[in-house]
């Protein structure tokens, strides 16, 4: 399980200065027990967000207490786009819970491969229920199936790891193959030479002096 610890944050503390000293902003609260406010390493905090995203539980240890928790709700600075406060939901891990759970579409559509169409990715995470430990990173999606435009894969289709259900509409569409295009190229009116030939002509007779 990944593990992260924590410390108990002073709500009086200047938060830009302890964002300064690699120090985030963070709180952790849910089931049996009362809101408490921390700080984490930021560097180590954002090595687990990419590695357990928002669906695997990480143990904090905070003052010596351990908790099992989840990434709840990342806040993220408006300019940089860096993680600036982190809510954790602590978890029992006895009861299952329902979470979103990103996609990860793997394999070629033969359908893309040959040109016949390009893939549409309808969905790009679904909803599950499952007790903490069964909690997946991510589902796969296999696009290997998608042969023809009428192709599609639904949550149905999806295969779910052990202890995992699928809380979104088994029937929502997940990816489908829409048919390419053809760009027809805009033809251009012909060009008439002998239209052209007459007004230089023209133009050159209404240019030239009046014989005296």
């Amino acid at each position: 399980m990944f593990s992260i610890t924590a410390k108990t944050r002073d709500l009086s503390a200047d938060l830009d200065k302890m964002r300064s000293n690699d120090e985030m902003p963070s709180v952790y609260y849910g089931s049996g027990v009362t809101s408490t406010s921390i700080s984490v390493p930021k560097i180590a905090f954002q090595k687990i967000w990419r590695d357990a995203g928002e669906s695997t539980p990480i143990e904090l240890t905070v003052d010596g207490k351990k908790v099992n928790v989840l990434i709840h709700d990342v806040s993220m600075h408006p300019v940089t786009n860096e993680p600036i406060h982190v809510d954790f939901l602590v978890v029992d891990m006895s009861k299952t819970i329902s979470v979103s759970v990103p996609l990860e579409f793997v394999g070629v559509a033969p359908a893309v491969k040959s040109g016949l169409g390009i893939l549409v990715k309808v969905l790009h995470e679904i909803e599950i229920e499952a007790l903490p430990k069964d909690l997946p990173h991510n589902i796969e999606v296999d696009i290997s199936t998608l042969v023809d435009a009428e192709s599609q894969i639904a949550v149905s289709d999806l295969k779910m790891p052990t202890g995992v259900t699928a809380i979104t509409k088994a029937s929502e569409v997940v990816a489908a193959i829409a048919l390419q295009k053809e760009e027809k190229e805009e033809e251009s009116a012909p060009v008439d030479l002998s239209a052209i030939e007459v007004e230089k002509k023209g133009k050159k007779e209404e240019e030239a002096p009046a014989a005296e």
